[in-house]
């Protein structure tokens, strides 16, 4: 359950980097909180609980913040894991898609045979910021015919209106909510 007490925990682990990874933004670092085996171990939990029972075949996580809470939430659901990845890292054919973020605009891919028609798909991240790399992380999985059955975060910059871009998709769970104010 997501306690007042669990949230000042894992908030007192996330770092403000100014200016980081160019002038003007402020990077929400939270490798001390990857650092903390019970923090760690809560993180995953608090992203994975509104899932249980649910029914989740495949959690699917964005190279490569992606993929250290995607493979622990897909082992704590019993679910298996498929990466998304920046072009050229996956070896057999690929679903692509070009998307923008925040500083400019890149491409995932996602082996075609990852996902299975009709799976029921988690997408994970570490940060939702502008949507784009999760929206372009939901338009792979829905080129696979497979259902999403959510999207969860550890962390989402409400001022960022990343919710905007996933409207229609299944709800959005964050651990973690900044304003512009955080």
């Amino acid at each position: 359950m997501q306690t007042p007490d669990a949230i000042r925990k894992l908030s007192s682990l996330i770092h403000d980097v100014p200016d980081f990874p160019k002038p003007g933004v402020v990077y929400k670092d939270f490798t001390p909180l990857l650092a903390d085996p019970g923090s760690l171990a809560l993180s995953v939990e608090l992203m994975a609980n509104p899932y249980r029972g649910q029914g989740i075949d495949l959690v699917v996580g964005a190279e490569s913040r992606g993929f250290i809470f995607g493979i622990a939430i897909a082992q704590s659901l019993s679910a298996g894991f498929a990466p998304v990845r920046k072009p050229g890292k996956l070896p057999r054919a690929v679903h692509g898609i070009d998307y923008d973020l925040e500083y400019g605009s890149d491409r995932l891919e996602l082996h075609q045979d990852a996902i299975r028609k009709g799976q029921r798909v988690l997408l994970v991240d570490d940060l939702l910021a502008t949507g784009g790399t999760m929206q372009a992380s939901c338009q792979l999985v829905e080129m696979t015919g497979a259902e999403i059955a959510g999207i969860t975060v550890l962390i989402e910059l409400d001022f960022l209106n990343g919710r905007d871009l996933l409207d229609g998709y299944s709800e959005v769970h964050s651990v973690l909510r900044y304003g512009s104010e955080d």
